[in-house]
């Protein structure tokens, strides 16, 4: 239809305007960005080179450049992923069960455990070229920002109404188009307030992505991170402030250019009535829709939009009568299917724990494996803590925030700099903090867990509360219910599917969090708690491949066990008591 009506458009409407300018000058600038990042990566680049740091200010611009573009390829990734696997498990209850519990593990491994075994096949897989660490560190900036993303899209994909999945079948769309059509619209405001989260999670962990320790090694990328991690090194408290002032800028930049004009877009595909709650502002997004000239442009690319959501929208298929061997065929499919996935999945696990068990019996004694799993349920003690102060404080505030539609748009940019901003910068504070009142990093540690994992659960609320539609609003203001009775009856239980998506993830972010907080590095400061986290930094430090296999088997063991005992029954309740279906 559009491309019918842009025939009649006049040539006033398709001129250049002072918008198409504004617009093209952005988009310049972005590309000009875009290929000096991509030619430094390029570069050539031996093992054990020592790349310098600049602490000048004016280096800053340049390291946020290429910090970005590792954030960015890394979120593209995610899409990918989130798109893929997160389906897939969603459509196939036997998936679900391998690929659910594996997110979740992969969420709990801290970035150095991916560095450790990410960097040498990257590095040998490009020889004598920066791509090889900046795959690494992209990979390592993938992994903090993928398992958010994949479990909060499958836990929208599991709350589709009935009402609308019945819609897509009377009307004949195809699993493509029915993907793109209902699936992919229905998760899009829940998935981009998660991709916020995701963009500040890889914040939290760029300093480790960035500043890469192993084998006794240092491979500094030029980046924010490093930038950090150098001022960390030589305690500059002025180079530290500007490393935060160009992360602020930085922030507001990509949330004004890319964040907040999706989340206008997203607006369209929430079940209420626009006019009811009103859209987040976005300037960038009005200079879009106010250049003439590229939205003439725009609409000569429907066509190739419409090809690509409906690939096989002219082909009809006859309607025949099902045989007996119709219905008998899919069932045996069916459970041939179930025996050889469960069996190779029994076989993968069972050679996985074989080969680890063996690895780590034959460098370590019995005695040590024993010891990781008491430190094991030290760290566990934390995350529990951290997750339940995160809950019982953000779940009311980030409801009452997704209440008031212009709170919630000044609070997300302060939300996603709070999430984004590095614990570690914090870390001489918090020393001289516990020096002075003669505290134990045993139990402060918590709190250094619960500043970089809070933001999951406000994230998560606030994007299933303003997904609630009007209409419940408005059909529980007129039975009157208030007070405690709306908590309990109403509110709660409808935030409560995505606030499982983000406890989980916080979860698991704690025990990532874990090998940030359980030591404290700054200068010549060392302080040291009893955890799983401080063992694996300490194994990634010196390249003890014996004890990093052991320290993380042990912690996805523990992530297995909260997942089986706590997430699957969580999970299972969302769906069957508190699911939109």
């Amino acid at each position: 239809m559009n491309h019918i009506y842009s025939k009649f458009i006049t040539k006033e409407q398709r001129s250049f305007n002072v918008f198409d300018v504004l617009v093209l000058i952005v988009l310049f600038a972005a590309l000009c960005a875009i290929t000096w990042g991509a030619g430094q990566m390029a570069q050539p680049y031996k093992l054990g080179e020592q790349l310098a740091i600049s602490l000048s200010p004016s280096a800053l611009p340049f390291y946020a450049i290429r910090t970005v573009m590792r954030m960015f390829l890394g979120l593209f990734l995610s899409f990918v992923f989130t798109f893929t696997v997160a389906t897939l498990a969603a459509h196939s209850k036997r998936a679900a069960r391998v690929i659910i519990p594996f997110m979740d593990i992969m969420q709990s491994i801290p970035v150095l455990g991916f560095l450790s075994i990410s960097v040498v096949p990257f590095i040998l897989l490009f020889p004598n070229s920066m791509l090889g660490p900046e795959c690494a560190a992209v990979f390592a900036i993938f992994t903090a920002q993928a398992w958010n993303m994949a479990l909060s899209f499958y836990q929208s994909l599991k709350s589709i109404p009935k009402e609308l999945t019945e819609a897509t079948a009377m009307l004949q769309l195809s699993p493509w188009q029915t993907f793109w059509r209902l699936k992919v619209p229905f998760a899009m405001p829940t998935l981009l307030w998660n991709t916020m989260m995701s963009m500040s999670a890889a914040w939290f962990f760029v300093v480790a992505s960035e500043a890469i320790h192993i084998s006794n090694q240092s491979i500094y990328l030029p980046g924010i991170g490093s930038y950090i991690q150098v001022a960390l090194n030589q305690n500059n408290h002025w180079a530290m402030c500007y490393a935060v002032i160009t992360m602020f800028i930085v922030i507001l930049i990509y949330d004004q250019l890319f964040l907040r004009p999706l989340l206008s877009w997203s607006e369209r595909f929430k079940g209420m009535n626009a006019n009811d709650r009103p859209i987040q502002p976005s300037w960038f997004l009005s200079w879009l829709r106010q250049a003439r000239w590229l939205n003439s442009f725009s609409d000569r690319l429907d066509n190739l939009k419409d090809l690509f959501l409906n690939p096989l929208h002219e082909r009809k298929y006859p309607i025949r009568q099902r045989s007996k061997r119709d219905i008998i065929w899919p069932k045996f499919k069916n459970y041939l299917s179930m025996a050889i996935w469960n069996v190779l999945s029994v076989g993968i696990l069972v050679w996985s724990l074989h080969s680890v068990v063996f690895f780590v019996l034959h460098e370590l004694p019995l005695s040590e494996v024993k010891h990781v799993f008491l430190l094991g349920s030290y760290t566990a003690l934390r995350v529990f803590c951290s997750v339940v102060i995160a809950s019982c404080i953000w779940v009311p505030v980030a409801t009452l925030i997704s209440l008031r539609p212009k709170l919630a748009q000044n609070v997300q940019i302060i939300a996603q700099f709070g999430a984004s901003f590095p614990a570690n910068i914090l870390y001489p504070l918090f020393f001289a903090f516990m020096v002075r009142y003669h505290l134990s990093l045993e139990w402060c540690s918590v709190i250094l867990m619960f500043l970089g994992t809070q933001w999951y659960i406000l994230f998560n609320v606030i994007g299933g509360a303003i997904a609630i539609p009007n209409e419940l609003f408005l059909a529980v203001s007129s039975y009157k219910v208030r007070g405690w009775l709306w908590w309990r009856r109403f509110m709660l239980p409808a935030v409560f599917p995505h606030y499982v998506t983000g406890a989980m993830t916080a979860a698991g972010a704690c025990w990532n969090a874990s090998i940030l907080a359980e030591i404290i590095q700054s200068g010549d400061m060392h302080l040291e708690a009893t955890g799983l986290g401080a063992y694996i930094t300490q194994a990634t430090a010196t390249g003890d491949f014996p004890r990093i296999a052991l320290s993380i088997g042990v912690m996805s063991l523990y992530v297995i066990l909260f997942n089986h005992l706590v997430w699957q029954k969580l999970y299972r309740l969302a769906q069957e008591r508190y699911s939109e279906s």
